[in-house]
């Protein structure tokens, strides 16, 4: 298990505040935020490269905080792959291990690494003539031949093409399997999230907002931040009261968790069936609106309707031609109670 309690670190324009996490062990935890909310420097000071202000950080019950980056038994791998250019692959992945003082040992254990990601006939190769793809997995097998109880990558996808992330992932998640370690992974992609994740962290300047399953994050976020940064379109302000809805505006919308008082409610996009005809209410909510605009984004369109407040409606391209609705439509809308999640407004719940 890593833990972080408590941990501050102030780096100029960049922070952490008080940040606490709990990684399980043999967990895949993702973190995700903005640019410049403090993702890499909690790395970085997990690694060791940084020291906390205040806070400790405990892997596997032991105190590493004041412990040598190279004691800590911590792999960290970047997503500009960070090789040296004048080693060839083998050479690169067995540059930890240089100093044990057996060559065969060292051959053996960069073989077995460099065959986990399927690089084993890239050994004699350089690092110049390699593709991105295979420069990153290089650089993972680098890190996993040290036997790390920890596994710490910083946007190790984003600087690949979109094939090449896609094999990649599944290689990720394939290793993840097959060693069982502890993996934290910053990304801004929400395709690793789903594909790779048990838990997610959102931070936000310095701070963890929220922290679940993706499940839960992308579903039931705890404050508009969140719910905007995870892509829930459709966020009003409302008046819960005691019978389970929620006063939007003239709208009353039925949520499960509805709570009394001044709320935030969330509804994501996907989540609402759109029709040019009535719609049966079987315990969802029923709207009826105008079709303000539609708009086509790839394999998804997303339709924005007036009614009353603006709805955002996002469908595949088939479902949409299917629908056959147009600007100036009236339709009716229709989402469960379920698929409206209230929160308190402007609150974050603790992580």
């Amino acid at each position: 298990m890593l833990v972080i309690d408590s941990v501050s670190k102030s780096l100029g324009e960049f922070s952490l505040s008080n940040v606490s996490l709990s990684v399980e062990d043999g967990e895949y935890f993702i973190v995700l935020g903005p640019t410049g909310a403090g993702k890499t420097i909690l790395l970085e000071t997990i690694a060791g490269i940084y020291t906390p202000d205040a806070g400790r950080i405990l892997l596997n019950g032991r105190d590493i905080t004041d412990v040598p980056a190279r004691e800590r038994r911590i792999g960290m791998v970047y997503q500009d792959y960070m090789l040296f250019p004048h080693l060839t692959v083998e050479a690169n992945i067995g540059f930890g291990l240089k100093s044990r003082a057996d060559p065969a040992f060292i051959r053996g254990k960069v073989e077995e690494s460099a065959d986990l990601l399927n690089i084993g006939h890239l050994l004699q190769r350089y690092p110049g003539t390699l593709s991105g793809g295979e420069q990153q997995r290089a650089a993972i097998a680098r890190a996993l031949v040290m036997e790390p109880e920890a596994l710490l990558l910083d946007e190790p996808l984003s600087a690949l093409d979109v094939k090449t992330r896609e094999n990649l992932r599944a290689e990720l998640a394939r290793i993840h399997e097959a060693t069982g370690t502890t993996i934290v992974h910053i990304t801004h992609n929400f395709e690793e999230v789903f594909d790779l994740a048990d838990r997610v962290a959102i931070m936000r300047g310095g701070d963890v907002i929220q922290v679940g399953t993706p499940e839960e994050i992308f579903r039931r976020p705890n404050s508009d931040f969140v719910a905007g940064f995870v892509g829930v379109e459709n966020l009003f302000c409302g008046t819960g009261s005691g019978d389970g809805t929620v006063a939007v505006g003239d709208l009353r919308i039925r949520a499960e968790n509805a709570i009394p008082g001044p709320v935030s409610v969330a509804i994501r996009p996907e989540e609402i069936l759109l029709s040019k005809t009535p719609l049966p209410e079987n315990g969802k909510n029923v709207v009826i609106g105008r079709v303000d605009s539609v708009r086509p984004n790839g394999g998804l369109v997303r339709v924005s309707v007036d009614a009353g407040v603006q709805f955002r409606v996002t469908l595949t391209r088939q479902g949409f031609e299917e629908t056959g609705v147009a600007p100036g439509d009236a339709v009716h809308l229709a989402f469960r109670s379920s698929a409206a999640h209230v929160y308190p407004p402007g609150e974050e719940e603790e992580a």
